[in-house]
């Protein structure tokens, strides 16, 4: 805690923030993701290209042990070999991206996980209560275990640090 983060990265340049709580700790009560970072990237996400092909040296080099990035975009490496992503081109219309986080949630997430605190996290929290309206439809549609059923909204739900395999 208290250290200081210097970002310096293709896709964003002069960023820096202080780390204020325990890495994974001191959670607002109100989220409760069910997957960290690191678990989410190892499972496969974002089509593997969330940090546009890179590995961002802010994090933990732990967290990328046994990520599944690509180059470019690739379903395949999603869990459910599915893509079930939007192009940042629609979150930034759609206002979702915040100026601190270029790169949408998920960074915002990493962050957030990493200690950092930030003026934006009530409505990511916000946004991140909202997408449990999938695990209702699943819930409702699915039989219990069944993984090949609603993939995309299960793939989706991953994006958002919920553990879709358990619904």
């Amino acid at each position: 805690m208290g250290k200081k983060i210097i970002v310096r990265e293709h896709y964003q340049q002069t960023y820096a923030y202080e780390l204020t709580a325990p890495q994974g700790k001191n959670f607002d009560p109100e989220f409760t993701p069910e997957l960290t970072p690191q678990e989410m990237l190892s499972l496969g996400v974002f089509n593997g290209y969330y940090f546009l092909g890179t590995i961002p040296k802010e994090f933990p080099a732990l967290w990328f042990a046994k990520a599944k990035v690509s180059d470019h975009p690739n379903p395949e490496l999603n869990f459910f070999k599915i893509s079930a992503s939007q192009p940042l081109a629609i979150w930034q219309a759609k206002g979702w991206i915040c100026q601190d986080d270029p790169l949408g949630w998920f960074q915002w997430y990493c962050r957030y996980y990493f200690g950092r605190r930030h003026p934006d996290d009530a409505r990511q929290i916000n946004r991140w209560k909202a997408i449990a309206r999938h695990i209702g439809q699943i819930k409702k549609n699915c039989y219990p275990g069944d993984l090949m059923c609603r993939r995309k909204q299960r793939q989706a739900l991953l994006h958002w640090a919920r553990d879709a395999r358990k619904y």
